[in-house]
């Protein structure tokens, strides 16, 4: 039996006496109390360290303390001064952590030495730096390079990250899947299409000057907190923040700024002016109602001659397909939008009208968008909407995907993609004097698959906890223990490195806060953030222990002992002077790196230049484009019994690591196996608070995915929408579930049903089957 949570009511703000109290437990949870303390006074600073957690935007201005909760808790777990040390390994089978939570796991410490798994023993013991490299090398030397998967989560840095992919491709594979391929990969596939560009278009300074902001499934108070404080200044500005988001979220209702001491007496501003609860999935359905009043009002306002709704004169010069789209909002049924998006058509109306009064809009979203099956075509229908009335490419307007982790949308810039048409390969055949593979490498999913199959046979993780991340883990786990080469990257251990290959190694890395000292002194790194803005980044702190390496001297350690020496890549230079790969980025990018390193620690970050920020697109017909939806909007289904599952994070998280077992905003104390579900849903299928309940994947492809022991807390939630947890309900997610076109897991609405679970007394007495509610 799982522990229950204490579930009671959450009334307050986001911000505020909550975040500091929370911030004073995990700086004395980590035992970093003094230490950490004065670490964050150098968050986020022009001449500090860059977060690891979220990618949000850094002022050029910052505030005394420029880190959010969430920040500071991710400082405090890579600052900390408990450690995992082979005396450890000694005293813990795999078999005896395999029991233990993810909480627990990374709650042990630093990793501090290379280990080497032992399959005899079940142990991981200790191995040196430069045999675990030999053997690594030889053991990659043997598997066909197709058959490798390089993986990098979103905290490696930009210099890393460009060493290993040119290691990587100078090996012979072009198998570079992200965690971008987990969540935002369907903007990276849309807004290419449409605008020319990757990213969005919106600078921090925008939210200066924009008179109205519409939010799409993106809850701020755990994703990205920092985004608060330009979030609050507007609205207390009077600009209209429009919401649409299954849930109610606190940060996004009110913020109390924890640094204000008005602010924490007065009890701080309402964000929200207008909050929507879309149906799970009814985004593209609300925007299409919303365009639709909006395309109505420019027909009515040309019958009468007056001026138009629509930005004409841009729609003219800058655009492709307006008539088509507008046709199509003509077109739909708004009985069908209702049903679909869960609201009514005069909640639409109310915010086209907020919509067509302002000026330069702002268009924010995150996951809740992107997770979908049709995740694509919805990134496009937010496009449709800022399109009708000019909102790219002027101050105080544009589309703001919110990128998750530190470095995620960087690394994409700098080489770390699947896709070759996305990489310069014969620039790095010129600079490099190599023949680079020229066939596509897989995405996450293909690598899931691949792994599935036996046809990937090694995996080299940059960072990570990849099996607790990824759909379909009761069949992936099994799965992994047949590769034969697995090398993990790691600051702490995680579920991931529980499950070993038939060759596994344990590598230790520094840490982003920690002093990364080289030949040539004390090195500097960079990342992107989801402003697609640059930064530097210096070490504060002492490494936690002695024979740590960085990230770049393990990546290059790999390439020597795996490659034949290349006259073009001196490893060992790069590792001295990190400036050198600095160098050899802007060789490869000269337009988006001019004068690098020159420019790196600029205030606020420097911005890559970006075409549609200019409005001029980079798309195959030179234009911006208007798009109609392949496919209808799905309805829900209303009374087949089945639910629509979306998975969410916690306040104690980010992303895969569990700070705490807690969800303060939500609240629920002291379990993350719990299931939020509407109170008229709970009615009716004769389920109260507290009671238990086993969700099953209805996917009717003949395998069976279950998560029993669920406790039920009700919550304003749609109809027929319930929530769980990232990543505990991921084992509910088919790894086909996805979206169309990117490949993204459709997390955010699984078909499920809902069994409620039989009290132990009653198994007792001989009665073991569930019922179906």
């Amino acid at each position: 039996m799982r522990r229950k949570a204490k579930v009671d009511s959450y009334d307050r703000p986001a911000g505020g006496w909550g975040s500091l109290n929370a911030v004073a437990h995990i700086l004395t949870q980590e035992e970093v109390a003094i230490l950490g303390s004065e670490i964050l006074l150098r968050q986020n600073k022009p001449d500090g360290f860059m977060c690891v957690s979220c990618s949000w935007a850094k002022p050029a201005k910052p505030r005394p303390f420029e880190f959010c909760e969430n920040g500071a808790k991710a400082t405090a777990w890579e600052v900390t001064s408990k450690t995992v040390t082979p005396e450890f390994f000694a005293r813990h089978t795999l078999a005896d952590l395999k029991i233990w939570s993810d909480h627990q796991l990374e709650e042990q410490g630093r990793l501090t030495t290379p280990m080497r798994y032992d399959r005899g023993r079940d142990k991981y013991l200790p191995v040196g730096w430069d045999e675990a490299f030999q053997e690594i090398g030889a053991e990659l030397n043997r598997l066909d390079p197709r058959s490798v998967v390089m993986y990098t989560s979103g905290r490696a840095s930009l210099e890393t990250s460009y060493m290993y992919q040119l290691f990587g491709r100078m090996y012979g594979t072009n198998n570079f899947p992200d965690s971008s391929n987990m969540c935002h990969e369907s903007t990276s596939v849309a807004l290419p299409e449409v605008i020319g560009v990757p990213v969005g278009t919106v600078l921090l300074q925008d939210f200066d000057a924009t008179d109205c902001i519409f939010f799409f499934g993106h809850n701020t108070t755990t994703n990205a907190p920092r985004m608060l404080h330009p979030l609050q200044e507007a609205a207390q500005r009077g600009v209209p923040i429009v919401t649409f988001n299954p849930l109610r979220e606190r940060g996004l209702e009110r913020f109390v700024n924890p640094q204000s001491p008005v602010q924490m007496i007065a009890g701080g501003t309402r964000i929200s002016s207008q909050y929507y609860q879309v149906r799970l999935g009814g985004d593209a359905a609300a925007i299409t109602g919303i365009c639709k009043w909006v395309i109505e009002a420019d027909d009515l306002a040309r019958e009468k001659g007056t001026v138009r709704v629509v930005d004409a004169a841009f729609i003219e010069r800058h655009t492709a397909g307006f008539e088509e789209f507008a046709a199509f909002c003509r077109a739909q049924d708004w009985d069908e939008i209702e049903r679909a998006s869960g609201l009514s058509r005069m909640a639409l109306r109310e915010a086209a009208d907020i919509y067509m009064a302002s000026n330069a809009v702002i268009a924010n979203y995150g996951m809740g968008i992107t997770q979908h099956k049709h995740g694509v075509e919805t990134t496009k229908m937010v496009v449709n909407l800022l399109l009708l009335r000019g909102n790219i490419g002027k101050p105080g307007a544009g589309i703001s995907p919110i990128r998750g982790h530190s470095n995620v949308q960087g690394q994409r810039t700098v080489g770390i993609s699947e896709k070759t048409k996305l990489v310069p390969l014969d620039k790095l055949a010129d600079l490099y004097d190599f023949e680079p593979p020229r066939w596509d490498g897989v995405s996450t999913v293909d690598a899931c698959e691949g792994i599935l199959k036996g046809k990937i046979r090694g995996f080299v993780s940059l960072g990570g906890n990849f099996l607790r991340a990824v759909p379909e883990r009761s069949l992936m786990e099994p799965a992994w223990s047949g590769l034969r080469l697995s090398v993990q990257i790691a600051t702490k251990l995680n579920r991931t490195h529980l499950v070993p290959g038939e060759v596994t190694y344990l590598l230790p890395c520094l840490g982003r806060i920690e002093v990364d000292r080289q030949v040539s002194g004390e090195q500097s790194v960079s990342m992107e953030d989801s402003t697609a803005c640059i930064h530097g980044s210096r070490g504060q702190r002492k490494p936690v222990a002695e024979h740590l390496l960085s990230e770049p001297a393990i990546v290059a350690a790999l390439a020597k002992a795996t490659l034949k020496p290349n006259s073009r890549v001196d490893w060992d230079t790069w590792v001295g002077d990190y400036s050198k790969v600095r160098d050899a980025i802007e060789r490869t990018y000269p337009d988006q790196f001019k004068n690098f390193n020159q420019r790196m620690f600029e205030p606020g970050g420097f911005p890559r230049p970006l075409a549609a920020r200019e409005r001029r697109w980079k798309t195959p017909n030179g234009k911006a484009n208007f798009t109609v939806p392949k496919s209808a909007f799905a309805p829900p289904r209303e009374s087949d019994g089945i639910y629509e599952l979306m998975t969410m994070r916690a306040d104690g998280q980010f992303n895969t690591t569990i700070y705490n077992e807690d969800d303060r905003f939500r609240g629920v104390e002291g379990s993350r196996y719990v299931l939020f579900m509407n109170p008229a849903d709970m009615e009716d299928d004769g389920l109260k608070s507290g009671d238990t309940v086993t969700l099953v994947t209805e996917a009717g492809d003949g395998i069976e995915r279950s998560l029993s022991e669920l406790q039920v807390v009700p919550y304003g939630i749609p109809r027929r929408s319930i929530a769980g947890y990232y990543p505990e309900c991921n084992v509910l997610v088919p790894l086909w579930h996805y979206a169309e076109g990117s490949k993204v897991p459709a997390a955010k609405s699984i078909p499920v049903r809902l069994f409620k679970d039989v009290p132990p007394e009653i198994i007792e007495g001989g009665e073991t089957s569930i019922s179906a509610t």
